[in-house]
């Protein structure tokens, strides 16, 4: 019995050892033979060569290993796909019922590079080599089934060939349950980070693959839209692009309706920004905050919680071709529409646009909400190049503000507020009706703006700036059914035609005789302007006007002598209180010598008077000025193949005179330039010329004009009582550089009597109306100065 039993336990054990042996020498020899037979056969089964370091296999649990592995090109001999590792498991026992069935596939630390050229993609050939080929009219009894998914760690890169796109996220991990035979649905958690830096999304999905409905929560934090920026280069000439995404988004829908997203969440643009160079901004903000309780186009919802944009900023520029925006885009966009023409031609941020259109192409006939809508601490710049000089103006602070913006809401009302640089300020009220844009009310206030402003556009179409005056306008307009019933008023306070500019730039008209017309007995142009009509077809009434310019004809000859004096006492004021620079000036002109030794002798004859002297200069327009004729005069010794030694004060002239737009200067200063994108003249100009040549005629003209105004008080030794404060660089209300005048001790007699005189002046009836008014122009101009 012993040896029976010894016998058959020796014979379990010879069995054991042998199955032991063999599955071992199994899994010793198919794990080699598999990565022989994978690289041997990889073309046939892939159409692609791959290489691993070495495989691992086992037959008897279903689980298979590749260690490093690499995947190439079609016919190439770049890598598609490399992987630390990739291992799936098999269920062994489906495999009798035709079913390859991975339970579990795990790519740890994959590597892809994904290049798309047109609509070809780099793995559409594995895609047509591994799909059915649907002429066959027998199908395959094999069925494949992938459940357990996992991507550990990924990097992909993508690469678009036409436009071109360089982009690539990392730290890419999926996971997901797999579809299974007979059920419709596949959903996934997924997280990666952005290539260049830290910003992540992560969210999981559902999408069911026979109805192509789908769920989506997404949460997204401090993501760089690099992407964007490199799909916008296709559709810009210059420029750069740069802004940051967050958001947290759950959204439903179908894919095969675009309109069918139900969503709601809050999603934030931050530090947008679009322009020049990456100092030079014409399009940015702070914030942009969409805060959505239920966004749903195909039920007509659009109920948002808040919109919110802080600190927009745009600039917008006209050049003597073009403006920046078409400069940048192409003239009448034509590089968007060069991109849209293209059938088949994708670019993501046509396609952002067109289904932004889509979502909101029904926004008016649904129901919709915007709780709250503000726009903070805007800032909208306009720059005008096209003009023998600069003209520009900003609004800022700009403030929007609207109530709940509601369709059922009978009225909605909305407010702008905004600050005029260099001076004014503007406010609009609206009240609209939410179902009709036809129906609404409209209040607006612009005041304080200083007509100075807009020298430039009155010296390049009359050759004549102003140098004093205050513009106002307000309004009242009532439109129903687009229908309009309004009152305007325009006024402008004590505006005075200065000295004619003479150049080949200028257009002209006899502006002082248009003012004789214009402006009434008390030195103000002051017009109601109704208009009636509707939106589309509005109709001016100027009876106001005509009436008024008639009246003047008549009127006001009778009252010269009283319009002489107020003039005659308005200039002994200004002349005793302010010394006026022309541009470029840079001596005293004979009336001003007049008054300064006038001044000069008064220090003389009152030895405890004193007089201060506060020099404000209009820098940035008197280094246009300079800039312009260095430019012109270097231009002029380049033609004439002259020396600075050689240029005359006839050169000097013939250079004053010369249009800086003339065509060979604008062609000479365009021919070598620096940097491909100056559109300006003035950037021309200081390519050209040199900033360091403008700020030493500068300084050399703030310079002479100190030493020709202290001359008398030098020669009649008062110069000691004339303090002269450090120059200002200023944007002085009344548009030229001065010299502003304070006499600390006695002021002059003659000084004293033309202020009691413009007292008297001020309270008779041409006048008086307009009392208030100049006292606010005072205090605004007062203001402007001590700025």
């Amino acid at each position: 019995m012993k040896k029976a039993k010894f016998k058959i336990r020796k014979v379990f054990i010879i069995a054991g050892s042998v199955i032991l042996i063999t599955v071992a020498l199994v899994i010793i020899l198919i794990s080699p033979l598999t990565k022989y037979l994978l690289e041997k056969h990889d073309v046939k089964l892939i159409g692609r060569e791959l290489t691993m370091d070495w495989a691992y296999v086992n037959p008897f649990t279903g689980y298979v290993h590749l260690s490093n592995l690499q995947i190439f090109e079609e016919k190439g001999d770049s890598l598609f796909l490399t992987a630390k590792g990739a291992s799936a498991n098999f269920a062994l026992r489906k495999l009798f019922s035709r079913t390859v069935a991975i339970t579990q596939l795990t790519i740890d630390r994959p590597w892809v590079k994904i290049i798309q050229k047109k609509k070809e993609l780099n793995f559409n050939d594995i895609i047509r080599k591994f799909t059915p080929d649907s002429l066959k009219k027998t199908s395959s009894r094999w069925h494949v089934t992938l459940l357990g998914t996992k991507i550990i760690d990924g990097e992909f890169h993508y690469r678009e060939q036409i436009i071109p796109i360089n982009y690539f996220i990392k730290k890419v991990n999926i996971e997901s349950g797999g579809k299974e035979r007979g059920v419709d649905t596949i959903s996934a958690k997924f997280y990666f980070q952005e290539g260049k830096g830290n910003g992540d999304m992560k969210g999981d999905f559902t999408v069911n693959m026979k109805n192509e409905d789908y769920r989506l929560a997404v949460d997204v934090n401090d993501f760089d839209l690099e992407i964007i920026r490199q799909y916008i280069w296709e559709l810009i000439n210059y420029g750069m692009f740069r802004a940051q995404l967050d958001a947290n988004i759950q959204a439903t829908g179908n894919f095969s309706s675009q309109d069918s997203i139900s969503a709601r969440g809050r999603l934030a643009l931050r530090d947008f920004h679009l322009g020049k160079t990456n100092q030079e901004d014409y399009l940015s903000f702070k914030k942009l905050v969409f805060v959505v309780e239920e966004l749903s186009p195909i039920h007509r919802k659009y109920l948002f919680d808040s919109i919110i944009l802080s600190s927009p900023y745009i600039k917008y520029e006209r050049y003597d071709s073009l403006d920046n925006v078409q400069a940048m885009f192409g003239k009448k966009g034509k590089n968007i529409s060069d991109v849209t023409q293209q059938p088949g031609r994708f670019n993501l941020v046509i396609e952002i646009a067109r289904y932004i259109k889509i979502l909101s192409r029904n926004f008016f006939r649904s129901d919709y909400k915007i709780g709250k809508l503000g726009i903070y601490n805007g800032d909208f710049r306009f720059n005008d190049y096209s003009l023998t000089e600069k003209f520009s103006v900003d609004a800022r602070p700009l403030i929007i503000t609207a109530d709940s913006v509601n369709n059922n809401h009978k009225r909605v009302s909305v407010t702008f507020r905004s600050g005029i640089k260099p001076f004014g300020e503007a406010k609009l009220f609206i009240s609209i009706n939410p179902k009709d844009s036809g129906d609404f009310d409209m209040k607006y206030v612009f005041e304080k703006i200083p007509v100075t402003v807009f020298n430039p556009y009155l010296i390049s179409f009359t050759s004549f700036p102003l140098d004093r005056g205050t513009l106002e306008l307000n309004g009242l307009w009532n439109v129903r059914n687009g229908q309009i019933k309004s009152s305007n008023h325009v006024v402008v306070i004590d505006p005075r035609v200065t000295k004619r500019v003479r150049n080949k730039d200028t257009k002209w008209m006899p502006m002082p005789l248009i003012m004789a017309f214009i402006r009434e007995r008390g030195n103000v142009i002051d017009y109601e302007v109704p208009i009636t009509g509707n939106l589309k077809n509005p109709k001016f009434h100027l009876r106001d006007v005509i009436f008024d310019l008639v009246k003047n004809i008549f009127v006001k000859p009778p009252t010269t002598p009283y319009r002489e004096e107020v003039k005659d006492i308005e200039t002994e004021i200004e002349k005793a209180l302010t010394v006026k620079w022309e541009m470029r000036q840079n001596s005293l002109l004979p009336q001003q010598e007049k008054f300064v030794k006038k001044i000069s002798g008064f220090l003389k004859d009152n030895p405890e008077a004193s007089l201060t002297v506060h020099p404000i200069q209009y820098a940035v327009k008197e280094k246009e000025h300079i800039l312009f004729f260095e430019a012109k005069k270097k231009y002029f010794l380049l033609t004439h193949h002259k020396s600075v030694k050689d240029f005359t004060e006839k050169d000097s002239l013939e250079v004053s005179k010369m249009s800086v737009k003339d065509g060979a200067l604008v062609k000479y200063l365009s021919r070598n330039l620096s940097d491909t994108v100056m559109f300006t003249l003035q950037e021309k100009c200081i390519n050209f010329v040199g900033t360091d040549v403008v700020n030493a005629r500068f300084k050399k003209l703030v310079k002479d004009r100190e030493a020709s105004f202290r001359h008398y008080f030098v020669k009649n030794g008062t110069n000691e009582r004339v303090k002269i404060y450090a120059s200002e660089s200023n944007i002085p209300y009344n548009g030229f550089s001065y010299f502003k005048l304070g006499y600390p001790g006695e002021i002059p007699k003659a000084l004293r009597k033309a202020y009691e005189k413009m007292n008297d002046l001020n309270d008779e009836t041409p006048r008086k109306k307009y009392l208030e008014r100049r006292k606010k122009e005072a205090a605004d101009v007062s203001r402007a100065e001590k700025r």
